[in-house]
């Protein structure tokens, strides 16, 4: 009997309200908690939601980091205590982002020691003080530039993981590229030169249209990402609106059985985010735990 190499659902977690013991938790899967984000600009203003920068403007500090999640329901005693209850809980924090009071959350680096500099400092304090356990890089949009292409990227981002493992800060880390080809461009070259320290791909498969993804053409799209990301171990994902990619009633689970039997670099679903399932029941991470720990023979 083979539970699989399954490392479970990934939740990330953005400002509505929502706190780790919220969600339900299998304990025969590996359930990773994704924290969003810890973000490369400067801080908003103390006493001030996330919710209401309507008139901030954001500036980038080069890899100096800030947490931007709700600080005061995901606590590191919120933490501590999901992982001391669920032994099978991991929790990471997810750097990048995509945009925040109205500005792009882009990857910028004046060079690469300044920014690996600032960064490994930022993030491990932010990463022991919250009890975490890795990190997802989820870059979206990258600045333009001579310093600034995938080689700048995959450097920057490749020394600090270095750093980060061999200092035994993290025990994981994961990214989290999708199909564009500045995408695609910056997290192959990152892929190339340090996929030996990237154990999981969070490939956002929900960007794929809804409209024509079907179940064959998502496993297509598994297999690709397979070729492009050779010896990693992928999860495909979901959008807990439904929107992007293959829909749970256009056969999303089926897909996920399909390639849990036949693919052996299926590792597990990820789901964006616990914000948008809270208001269904957490229905797909139920779900998704169930298919995850049943048992393959």
């Amino acid at each position: 009997m083979d539970l699989g190499h399954v490392a479970g659902d990934f939740d990330k977690f953005k400002y509505n309200n929502v706190s780790l013991s919220d969600v339900p938790i299998n304990p025969n899967v590996e359930f990773h908690f994704i924290l969003s984000f810890a973000i490369d600009y400067t801080k908003k203003p103390d006493n001030t939601k996330y919710t209401e920068l309507t008139e901030y403007t954001p500036n980038n500090t080069d890899g100096h980091f800030f947490v931007y999640w709700d600080t005061e329901i995901l606590t590191p005693s919120e933490v501590l205590s999901i992982k001391s209850k669920q032994p099978n809980v991991k929790v990471a924090v997810s750097i990048g982002g995509f945009t925040y009071a109205g500005g792009d959350s882009s990857f910028h680096a004046t060079s690469i020691d300044t920014w690996v500099t600032n960064a490994v400092p930022t993030l491990t304090k932010i990463i022991r003080n919250y009890h975490l356990d890795g990190i997802d890089i989820h870059y979206r949009k990258f600045t333009e530039g001579d310093m600034q292409g995938p080689d700048t990227f995959a450097s920057c981002i490749g020394r600090l993981i270095s750093t980060l493992k061999d200092d035994g800060i993290i025990s994981f880390a994961s990214i989290a590229p999708f199909d564009g080809e500045k995408s695609q461009n910056h997290y192959m070259q990152l892929w190339r030169k340090y996929g030996h320290l990237i154990d999981y791909v969070n490939f956002q498969f929900y960007k794929y249209d809804t409209k024509s993804t079907t179940v064959d053409q998502f496993i297509d799209y598994f297999d690709l990402q397979t070729i492009l990301y050779n010896g990693g171990y992928i999860l495909v994902s979901l959008k807990s609106n439904d929107e992007g990619g293959l829909s749970v009633k256009n056969g999303f689970f089926a897909a996920c059985n399909k390639l849990r039997s036949s693919r052996k670099n299926f590792m597990g679903i990820f789901i964006w985010c616990a914000d948008l399932s809270k208001p269904k029941g957490f229905l797909y991470e139920n779900q998704s735990q169930a298919l995850l720990a049943t048992p393959q023979y």
